[in-house]
């Protein structure tokens, strides 16, 4: 992996990579504010730093958002997403009256996961397989 760093928890290393996207309810009408914006990259940090994801890169635009992110294996993507969007309404509910009542966000989402391609892994399965035998051979 080039440009990669690996994790690692109590009894794990891991490299859990993956760009998720998601909008809010009202499209286009609640993201338009740069104080808005400014205020959802905060609280997605610190949603971040609080379980441990690592934001890579984020995009807020006027009708949805982008994060590229690391999440611990401890944790699962919905649950993940769940944390991000589900946190991230009630703060700014709280913090600015001027955003409509009810689900901030739509319910779905969009994940993909990032990193290394079938064909690295494959290849470093067989070439697993011809150390084995390679090992074999000298014992």
């Amino acid at each position: 992996m080039s440009n990669s760093r690996l994790y690692q928890l109590n009894y794990s290393v891991y490299y859990c990579r993956y760009h998720i996207v998601w909008t809010p309810k009202y499209r286009g009408h609640v993201l338009v504010s740069l104080y808005i914006k400014q205020e959802f990259s905060r609280i997605f940090k610190q949603i971040a730093s609080w379980k441990n994801f690592i934001i890579h890169e984020m995009h807020i635009a006027d009708d949805h958002i982008h994060i590229y992110i690391t999440i611990p294996p401890k944790h699962s993507v919905s649950y993940s997403v769940e944390m991000l969007k589900g946190k991230s309404s009630a703060w700014i509910k709280k913090k600015n009256k001027k955003v409509p009542p009810g689900p901030f966000w739509c319910r779905g989402y969009f994940v993909s996961t990032i990193g290394i391609t079938d064909k690295a892994i494959t290849g470093y399965i067989k070439k697993q397989h011809n150390q084995q035998s390679a090992q074999q051979i000298l014992l």
